[in-house]
């Protein structure tokens, strides 16, 4: 392998590691117990809420 070409490997294989090292972190931001109860709850209120209005439309609906 001439000069060359071991320099465009080198420079290629320092961009790859270059890349891989600035990817963004997979690891989540930690929640705690009760901010996960918290949000649940949240969640499931709004849930509920949305079921409940979208049996009142229906009502609504059938009676017209």
């Amino acid at each position: 392998m001439n000069k060359k070409q071991k320099m465009i490997k080198l420079t290629a294989k320092r961009t790859k590691a270059r890349k891989n090292k600035h990817t963004a972190p997979t690891i989540k931001k930690y929640i705690s117990k009760s901010d996960r109860a918290k949000m649940l709850a949240q969640e499931e209120a709004d849930a509920a809420l949305k079921a409940t209005t979208d049996q009142h439309d229906g009502a609504e609906t059938q009676t017209q």
